[in-house]
């Protein structure tokens, strides 16, 4: 993104990396920001971690940048797990059965009681310590000595372990929701969209998503902004399980990487009425959208390569029927789409061919590293050097809505008391 021909300047950040729990270097940072620009500019984070910071020094910067209020250290509470999960069951927005365990013979019965495999999550991933092995924000978890094991990192990792009941992926499951509010979480714009593809597949980032206006979606979404009285932009995740009820699993308080698919006819998109809001302006009342697809190029190309290789989980024994879109509206949404490359514009090449290089030299050396280590006599055609990671997938289990995979390590240390359990 920093080969953009519209991007005026990049300033570099704060010596040392950001660390929400020592924001003195931040403000300094954007303090020197400041200065360089000689005027007021609206400041929107882009990440988890940003908008923690952003929010503890903004009282600090009020004169120099525009900020959404974001009251009562808002963004950590919202990205903090088992907060998220509190607030879930307090406003009766669904989410997944949820278990804060207080001891590792608690995380094996926890386990056992959501019915394996279950989903551990870590309640303030931000603290993770950086290059910690088997340490990831999201792990699916099979066995119980697994979730004990993964329990006992907790002081490693620095916050309590979540363990969540598993909601399996298939069509039509993974859906996600972004918009821009004002002060008293009033929509300046907002709707809501599905994952076609993603990666990695059936977990991770949108690799091709579709703007597609869901009620149930858009009603939990709009209820849970309102009540928190937010302001500022937020992207967030929802699973249909087998019900067909619509979980929030993740809160993101910034916009998230296909924000400009929510894009009306006239170009506003939720980054734009933000700033027209932050700087006093009227923002349009949004025309249209819906039907908009977006295409992240790199990661859609290797979920669909992998996409038929997908494990599945049988569905539970006569699982009501997911509750479908009007077909009136897919084809209306349908007849209006219009595709939004990550990448691509005509008018601006060189992101894409900054993205394509880098693409193209990780799986370059990625190859490399394959062939290094298998003997000359023995190599094997590219055909199974493709199958490499399925057959690693045997050792290492999959994730869930958003995370990676990884295995635990024997214990390190102990944990936090304090149960939750929600619904």
């Amino acid at each position: 993104m920093g080969r953009s021909r519209y991007l005026r300047a990049v300033h570099p950040g704060p010596v040392g990396g950001l660390d929400p729990e020592t924001p003195e270097a931040l403000t300094e940072c954007l303090n020197r920001v400041s200065e360089q620009i000689g005027r007021p500019a609206v400041l929107i984070a882009m990440d988890d971690l940003s908008a923690i910071a952003v929010s503890r020094v903004a009282p600090m910067l009020r004169e120099r940048f525009r900020i959404p209020h974001q009251p009562d250290n808002l963004p950590a509470r919202v990205a903090d797990k088992a907060e998220l999960s509190r607030l879930c069951a307090r406003w009766d927005v669904p989410h997944p059965e949820t278990v804060v365990p207080a001891s590792g013979a608690e995380a094996a019965e926890a386990a056992w009681r959501l019915g394996l495999p279950v989903v551990a999550k870590w309640s303030r991933p931000w603290l993770l310590p950086s290059g910690a092995d088997g340490l990831r924000s999201t792990t699916l978890v099979h066995t119980t000595v697994e979730a004990r094991r993964l329990y006992e990192r907790s002081a490693e990792a620095g916050s309590r372990l979540l363990l969540q009941r598993f909601l399996p992926a298939g069509p039509d499951t993974d859906w996600f929701f972004h918009g821009a509010f004002t002060r008293g979480g009033h929509p300046l714009l907002a709707g809501s969209g599905r994952k076609e593809l993603s990666w990695p597949v059936r977990t991770g980032l949108t690799a091709v998503g579709r703007w597609l206006p869901d009620p149930a979606v858009e009603e939990a979404a709009l209820r849970l902004a309102e009540r928190l009285g937010y302001q500022g932009i937020l992207d967030l995740d929802f699973r249909r399980d087998e019900r067909g009820v619509f979980r929030l699993v993740d809160f993101n308080p910034r916009p998230g990487a296909q924000f400009r698919l929510f894009t009306d006819t006239a170009g506003l998109d939720v980054v734009q009425a933000m700033y027209l809001d932050l700087t006093g302006q009227r923002v349009p009342q949004p025309s249209g959208g819906a039907g908009r697809v977006f295409v992240a190029e790199n990661y859609a190309l290797l979920a669909a390569a992998r996409g038929r290789s997908l494990p599945r989980r049988r569905p539970a024994a006569d699982p009501a029927p997911p509750k479908p879109v009007p077909a009136a509206e897919r084809g209306r949404a349908a007849e209006r789409a219009q595709v939004e490359a990550a990448w691509f514009a005509s008018d601006d090449l060189r992101p894409f061919l900054a993205m394509l290089a880098a693409f193209l030299g990780r799986g370059a050396a990625k190859g490399a590293r394959v062939l290094r280590g298998v003997p000359a006599q023995g190599r094997r055609t590219a055909r199974a050097v493709v199958r490499a990671p399925r057959q690693r997938g045997r050792e290492e289990p999959g994730v869930t809505s958003a995370g990676a995979v990884s295995r635990p390590v024997p214990p390190e240390a102990s944990a936090e008391p304090d149960e939750l359990v929600t619904r």
